[in-house]
């Protein structure tokens, strides 16, 4: 009789145990949105405590608690995207401009002269 009931069962693919006694842990829904106006939920534990940014999968953008914590979190994000010096703006902070234009023309003339390349004409 044992062998009837099983045959055709998929045993190990799905559960045979219903869902009836089983309570699931509380839950809160958390809303986030993005600097273009997309809101998400996310799904936490009643006792999580959310953090105040959270990644939108299909977009790629970051998302912000709608509250204070959230409008804290955005402006500490921007003020850490423009204080970022980026290599240029190291570079001009040792040379000038009129330096780096001739450095290029320098490198430029020897990387030509390695090659066997003329000179470039002028355009007079």
């Amino acid at each position: 009789m044992a062998e009837r009931t099983l045959r055709g069962a998929r045993i190990g693919t799905t559960s045979l145990q219903g869902e009836e006694g089983i309570e699931f842990s509380a839950r809160q829904a958390v809303e986030y949105r993005t600097d273009s106006g997309r809101s998400f939920r996310v799904l936490f534990d009643a006792d999580a405590t959310p953090p105040d940014e959270w990644l939108d999968q299909p977009t790629g953008e970051m998302g912000y608690i709608d509250d204070a914590a959230g409008t804290a979190a955005r402006e500490e994000q921007a003020e850490k995207d423009a204080a970022q010096r980026t290599h240029w703006d190291m570079l001009l902070e040792r040379r000038s401009r009129e330096e780096l234009e001739e450095l290029l023309d320098e490198r430029l003339r020897l990387l030509r002269e390695r090659r066997g390349s003329a000179a470039p004409k002028s355009k007079s």
